[in-house]
């Protein structure tokens, strides 16, 4: 092995890395709008039917439906749980390929090869 594989396994090792970064940036946004959104849902579920709720489009309030907000924060709820679950399995697949030290072992029998040379 030259020093041009020891090269090429460390760009892979460091591309998983960033990878698993991208990846667990992702799950805690997610996290977090899933939090907000549960939090509006609980304050939906609090209001009377008949009162009047209002939704933020741009710079603009437009009133609507208490019942169509509470389905449109419960579909947007389910949404982001199938992303969740989505991110976390790939997350959880990528920390394998990282910590399970395929790659890291790769580099160092690479790097012990080349001292014997």
């Amino acid at each position: 092995m030259t020093a041009l594989d020891l090269e090429d396994e460390g760009r892979k090792f460091r591309s998983l890395q960033k990878q698993l970064e991208e990846s667990t940036r992702k799950k805690e946004k997610l996290l977090t709008q899933l939090n907000e959104n549960q939090l509006v849902s609980q304050e939906l579920e609090a209001v009377d039917a008949s009162a009047q709720v209002f939704k933020l489009v741009g710079p603009v309030l437009i009133a609507q439906e208490t019942s169509e907000a509470r389905s449109n924060v419960r579909k947007r709820i389910e949404f982001i749980n199938s992303e969740l679950k989505k991110t976390e399995a790939d997350t959880t697949e990528l920390e394998g390929k990282t910590l399970s030290g395929l790659v890291p072992r790769k580099i160092f029998h690479l790097d012990k090869e080349r001292e014997k040379l």
